[in-house]
């Protein structure tokens, strides 16, 4: 019988993390969620995907129901979070995917513990450090949020994330992804936005990744622009490149069949499953 559990836990690195873990298969799908939001950002996809894989999305520490523990946010810390989660799990290989920060915690881990990756799927993420610019713009950000405007940051963040080439999105998407900022604590925001802002570039290191890698992304992306996953692409050799028509920054969302689809395909056949 495939199993379906939600909002489990597991003790990692001093921090207690959440996580759903839906299916079965031999290799597990694992998800990692973007900034600033939770797993709930991939129920549609463990919805479609657990009837013939086994699908685990994990809130990242302080994020969703994960408590954020006493140690400072970076995404080298994310990314040994991300390592002894499937530790605890007894996960040896799994294939895994991450959008946006989870793309750049995924490059961290997948570029120093190769032999925890069976495949791996970037979505709508860079390996390049943020611009001066895009610093001054994050503190801005941190400044807003310490005065006690979230609402007001995630309303901006909002209006960045999907595609004005879309006229299906309905409200309660919109609603539920604002929800899912909104109901952040500022402090964690705060950490994510660090933690994002000091990020170094990773671009060349990723001609060490020799798995099997998928690069998606929302042809409409305002916040990780195409070019970039363009730029991964013909950095990881052999590495596939998937665009999906009007979507901005959350394509598993917007237009979640493609993604869905594309994501099927490229697991399936790396693991024998006819599609």
């Amino acid at each position: 019988m495939k199993k379906v559990e939600y909002n489990l836990s597991v003790p990692v690195r001093g921090a207690s993390i959440c996580y759903d873990d839906c299916g079965q298969g031999e290799v597990p799908i694992l998800f990692i969620h973007g900034f600033p939001f939770n797993k709930s950002s991939w129920a549609t996809q463990i919805e479609y995907l657990k009837k013939q894989h086994r699908v685990i999305a994990y809130d990242i520490r302080g994020f969703g129901n994960s408590s954020s523990g006493d140690q400072e946010f970076s995404i080298a810390l994310l990314a040994d979070d991300l390592i002894q989660f499937m530790h605890q799990l007894d996960l040896s290989k799994a294939i895994v995917c991450g959008i946006s920060m989870g793309g750049y915690i995924l490059m961290n881990a997948v570029c120093r513990y190769p032999e925890k990756f069976k495949a791996i799927i970037l979505c709508d993420t860079q390996c390049i450090a943020d611009t001066a610019a895009v610093k001054d713009k994050r503190t801005e950000a941190i400044r807003q949020i310490e005065q006690g405007n979230l609402d007001d940051f995630s309303n901006q963040f909002l209006d960045k994330l999907f595609s004005p080439n879309n006229s299906d999105l309905s409200p309660a998407t919109r609603l539920a992804v604002k929800h899912s900022m909104v109901t952040t604590a500022p402090e964690i925001v705060i950490s994510g936005l660090t933690a994002l802002k000091n990020r170094d570039a990773i671009c060349t290191s990723l001609h060490r990744i020799s798995i099997p890698t998928l690069i998606v992304c929302g042809s409409d992306d305002a916040v990780t622009p195409p070019q970039q996953s363009e730029f991964i692409h013909q950095k990881i050799v052999g590495s596939e490149l998937y665009m999906i028509d009007k979507a901005g920054h959350l394509p598993n969302i917007e237009q979640s069949v493609a993604f869905n689809e594309a994501i099927d395909q490229f697991v399936s056949q790396l693991i024998g499953i006819p599609v």
